[in-house]
């Protein structure tokens, strides 16, 4: 038996590439975990520029410049190097609209390959610097996750899906989400930021000892 949990994310959230990170670690360690896991779109900037705008002049406006924007990734730098990641913020040039990056997350799930896209955007936007809201890095992250690239670049000349995206963001808004990363487990229990390792291990087996408790409660004559 398994048990849905659901990830609210942006690829260009640090935050969701630090709780990626520390979960995968946990689920690692625990090879029989019981989690069925789906990506689910969540911008931090809806109304981002579709060609994105330059990274200096995104963090003047956000941050108030390079000095405040030190300060402010300061913990984020932090925990990644906890986490065992290396987040190369001078390589980023551009902040990208996220909206294609997240069109490709919901074609690969329809393939069973989310899990390895939406790690494959996080690396080439953190560690390498690529611009993901490029239509051509995106068709090569996908190509190389085992997707057909002549299939993404007809689906990224139109807008299949783009409405789709933009509705579920809207919904998990609508629902209470108002940050990410956000874990739903089970569709009842909510998680919100990067957790320790240290706690998904915890949550992963409470939730095997319930499943494996399940059976026998059935068992038990009315």
């Amino acid at each position: 038996m398994t048990v849905k949990l659901d990830i609210l994310s942006d690829p260009i959230c640090p935050w969701c590439h630090i709780g990626r990170a520390n979960l995968f670690r946990a689920l690692e360690r625990h090879p029989e975990h019981p989690f069925t896991l789906e990506w689910h779109p969540f911008q931090l900037n809806p109304d981002m520029p579709a060609k994105g705008m330059d990274r200096r002049a995104y963090l003047e406006a956000k941050f108030g410049g390079r000095d405040g924007a030190v300060r402010a990734y300061a913990p984020v730098v932090e925990a990644a190097e906890v986490a065992g990641l290396s987040i190369d913020f001078e390589a980023i040039a551009r902040t990208p609209n996220t909206l294609d990056a997240h069109r490709l997350i919901h074609w690969a799930g329809l393939e069973g390959r989310q899990t390895p896209v939406a790690t494959a955007l996080f690396q080439a936007y953190f560690e390498k610097g690529q611009d993901i809201g490029n239509v051509p890095t995106l068709v090569a992250i996908g190509a190389e996750a085992g997707m057909d690239a002549g299939m993404l670049e007809r689906l990224f000349a139109g807008d299949a899906d783009a409405d789709d995206i933009r509705a579920r963001d809207a919904h998990a808004r609508a629902r209470g989400v108002t940050g990410v990363p956000t874990f739903v487990l089970a569709n009842q229990h909510v998680l919100r930021g990067a957790q320790p390792p240290e706690l998904w291990a915890q949550v992963i087996e409470e939730v095997a000892a319930q499943l494996r408790a399940e059976p026998a409660a059935t068992d038990t004559p009315a």
